[in-house]
């Protein structure tokens, strides 16, 4: 079984990480942080993460049948960098967001998503 800072180690691992963070999907809050970018504060970063992960979550739950979706991850790319969430229904407090953000030149996503759900399961276990 892998703990918090573990799995932050693990993720770090992944080539072409450039941070990464674990988030408390209820609250918003920073759980777990980890080479976090100059300027940056992680109490934001992190609420902001969980908006945009709630958005997307309600949209697409809009625009399916039935109402109901399960996001098991989701990619953003961006001038700065492709930012990827992992989603984990945890036995902790409430359910998790693994956070990383890529380098864009460095970075390959296929490789990182399934590093993603590896160290997820791991952390699950």
């Amino acid at each position: 079984m892998l703990g918090l800072d573990g799995c932050l180690t693990e993720v770090m691992a992944i080539p072409g990480a450039l941070d990464a963070m674990l988030v408390d999907h209820t609250s918003g809050m920073a759980v777990a942080v980890s080479g976090p970018p100059q300027g940056v504060d992680a109490g934001n970063s992190a609420a902001a993460l969980t908006e945009t992960l709630r958005a997307t979550v309600d949209g697409l739950a809009r625009s399916c049948p039935g109402n109901t979706v399960r996001v098991d991850d989701m990619l953003i790319t961006t001038d700065q960098g492709h930012h990827l969430l992992r989603l984990l229904d945890t036995l902790f407090e409430g359910p998790l967001v693994i956070y990383v953000r890529l380098d864009l030149e460095r970075s390959n996503l296929a490789l990182a998503r399934y590093r993603l759900r590896a160290i997820s399961a791991q952390l699950l276990a």
